[in-house]
């Protein structure tokens, strides 16, 4: 217990280092015009990392695996959707694009919506081995990112550039009014997710032995699902989706912690998070000069540590 306190203090004092780091060097054009824009992005990178830790590690939890994620069973795919029809039938100048609180609720609702009726049918039974999800999610994922390609290639030339900035992540643009909501969103998972922690402890025992011990399951896990789903939801709506950056933070918090306490856990993972967003931004800001956003640049180190997870799940299966 005492050397994990020590390792998460370390993580905290790296974050809070890198966050100083990004909201004073460099400051041009004028402090008390930069230094209100820096806030909001670093709030945005916190917001942005606590939900995607907290509903990667406890959706991992449930499912008993740590190579699922909501991103990778096809959520981020679903705001792709959302955004791309929006644009297909509406229109950049359409009130669901300009009013900024209407196209923030109307992603966030349908991805909730298209994440517990998917669970719905995979976790009722139980029965579906993990890889079987996996496919499915990846299936699923694939099927809808075809379906926003083709409608894509329908749309104005010009309707598709500006489609293109809310297709990928970005904490450039990140709306102030937008990212009050989403504070105040997790702010209210976090009172029923603090409330839980201690189950969460015991249903990684596994099905039967936290039945065993008291724990209704099936209501437990559903519970879980919709909270993780409004987590991810929010966080993809904020700020546009980063589909591997909760694959790596929860694992490298496993690593990293080796505990089964989901507060450890949960902390370890939101601190790698923030430490990796804030400092990532700063290296694409500073460095690369924004000739990439930060999204590509976690997406493809998380595509390559998906398949080194899954070539060694598949070795000690054998």
């Amino acid at each position: 217990m005492q050397k994990n306190s020590t390792k998460l203090i370390f993580l905290a004092v790296l974050a809070i280092i890198g966050i100083l780091l990004y909201a004073f060097y460099d400051i041009k054009g004028g402090f008390d015009y930069a230094f209100p824009r820096r806030m909001v992005r670093i709030g945005a990178m916190v917001v942005t990392g606590i939900a995607i830790s907290y509903s990667t590690v406890v959706f991992q939890t449930i499912t008993q695996n740590r190579i699922l994620t909501p991103s990778v069973m096809g959520l981020d795919s679903m705001y792709e959707v959302v955004q791309t029809l929006i644009y297909f039938f509406a229109g950049s100048m359409s009130i669901w694009v300009l009013n900024h609180y209407l196209n923030f609720g109307a992603a966030v609702i349908a991805m909730v919506l298209f994440a517990l009726i998917l669970y719905r049918f995979l976790f009722r039974t139980n029965k579906h081995p993990i890889y079987l999800l996996l496919l499915i999610g990846m299936i699923i994922g694939t099927l809808l990112g075809s379906l926003v390609t083709f409608l894509q290639v329908l749309i104005d030339p010009v309707e598709y550039l500006s489609l293109q900035t809310r297709l990928f992540a970005s904490f450039t643009n990140v709306k102030s009014e937008l990212l009050y909501i989403s504070i105040g969103i997790l702010f209210i998972a976090f009172i029923y997710g603090y409330r839980i922690m201690g189950k969460l402890d015991v249903m990684s025992l596994g099905r039967e032995n936290a039945m065993n011990l008291g724990i209704n399951y099936d209501r437990m896990v559903m519970n879980i699902l919709i909270l993780s789903s409004v987590l991810i939801a929010t966080s993809t709506a904020l700020i546009g989706p980063i589909t591997f950056l909760g694959l790596i933070v929860a694992n490298l918090a496993y690593q990293f912690l080796s505990t089964y306490k989901h507060s450890i856990l949960i902390l370890g993972a939101s601190l790698i998070s923030i430490i990796a967003l804030v400092g990532g931004q700063f290296f694409v800001e500073h460095i690369l000069e924004l000739r990439t956003t930060l999204s590509v640049i976690i997406n493809f180190i998380g595509g390559i540590y998906f398949i080194y997870l899954l070539l060694k799940e598949s070795r000690s299966t054998r």
